[in-house]
């Protein structure tokens, strides 16, 4: 009985690590990356080899930084991550992928999800009808619902990343600790 499992255990291994084996291979690296033309403004901020080293700290850095800013900003999210991983010293493609926890699926949730926390934060008599003094106007009263609905939905969106990238940075620890 103890042999068999023994031998499953060891062709998952087995298949795990021949897996990771060909992502490896497909997957650019390092110098492959910084070899683009498009990466030469900031290929001395990326040159670090713990940008790319897979340690424990590093990681979870990155892994920060790409959640926080994956929920944060609505554009340009892998840019703001990886100059975020630089800044903190995170991992670089770790960073990256992490933002990828807002796609087109999951968008819609988290930004009502998001709205939700913000309304019940902020106070509910906020009136910011004085920045706009023409409110007649469309414009004045485009700007009017945008910033009464803009800055729950902000307030929000700045709660759940803070509380997500603290998460992840906790959940690298924790199972790395374990493995």
């Amino acid at each position: 009985m103890r042999t068999s499992l023994r031998k499953a255990g060891t062709l998952t291994r087995r298949k795990t690590r021949t897996s990771w084996a060909k992502v490896r291979r497909q997957t650019p690296g390092k110098d492959e990356i910084l070899a683009s033309p498009w990466m030469a403004p900031v290929r001395p901020h990326l040159q670090d080899d713990r940008l790319w080293c897979l340690d424990r700290q590093g990681v979870a850095r990155g892994v920060a930084a790409g959640l926080f800013m994956g929920l944060l900003m609505p554009v340009a999210q892998i840019l703001f991550a990886v100059a975020a991983s630089v800044v903190v010293r995170g991992n670089v493609p770790v960073s990256a992928a992490c933002t990828l926890v807002t796609n087109p699926l999951t968008v819609p949730p988290i930004y009502y999800a998001a709205y939700q926390i913000g309304e019940r934060v902020l106070p509910d008599a906020l009136d910011l009808s004085w920045l706009m003094s023409d409110a007649s106007h469309w414009l004045g009263q485009g700007l009017n619902w945008a910033i009464a609905h803009g800055t729950p939905l902000m307030t929000g969106l700045l709660m759940l990343a803070t509380a997500s990238a603290a998460l992840g940075f906790a959940t690298v620890h924790l199972l790395w600790r374990r493995n």
